[in-house]
């Protein structure tokens, strides 16, 4: 009781940092993260532009403050958890951008049939599979587009997407299959043809 009256006392940014530091008690650094909370979701949510994105990111933040704060200098928290916030949101989408390109040359790879070089989408650098490949899937159904996106780009399983999208897993593995044959068609048009 009489320690949580003493933190309330605590009112400067440098003074909770200070306590944090000294014992080690993730109440203060807490306490000064809930400060600024609504600053980090602010900003995860400009990057993110989507909620539960933002709101996961707000956790990974301070869990990763733990460790940040006691290896800087800090002289100006709120600055720097500003710098933090905008560096963690970077670096997440750009891991997120080589996966999903990682995902979308796989992805290509797996309609084209991959005899040694039967079709020249199979040379072709993974930014145009991309592109080719997005167009594809913009012309699909709604359906099988949102089953797609979600099995391939999201990697949630058919029970996950079942319930997301509240139909029958039987259903989101036929607009899965129905999308991947469509899929296929669309880039070899796309493509010159064989022979």
């Amino acid at each position: 009781m009489v320690n949580s009256r003493r933190k309330n006392k605590i009112t400067d940014d440098q003074e909770l940092l200070q306590a944090y530091l000294q014992n080690g008690d993730l109440e203060y650094l807490a306490d000064l993260y809930n400060r600024y909370v609504h600053l980090v979701y602010g900003v995860c949510l400009k990057y993110f532009r989507q909620r539960e994105e933002s709101q996961d990111a707000v956790t990974e933040i301070f869990e990763s403050l733990i460790e940040k704060v006691r290896q800087q200098t800090i002289v100006n928290f709120k600055s720097w958890l500003y710098v933090v916030t905008k560096n963690h949101c970077l670096m997440a989408m750009r891991k997120a951008k080589t996966k999903q390109k990682q995902q979308a040359d796989f992805f290509a790879e797996e309609f084209m049939e991959s005899t040694s070089i039967s079709h020249p989408i199979d040379e072709a650098h993974g930014e145009q599979v991309e592109t080719k490949l997005r167009e594809c899937i913009e012309k699909l159904k709604n359906e099988q587009q949102l089953c797609i996106e979600l099995f391939y780009f999201r990697t949630q399983c058919y029970r996950e997407i079942a319930e997301k999208l509240t139909i029958e897993e039987k259903k989101v593995k036929s607009y899965i299959q129905n999308g991947k044959r469509n899929l296929k068609i669309c880039l070899e048009q796309k493509d010159v043809k064989h022979g």
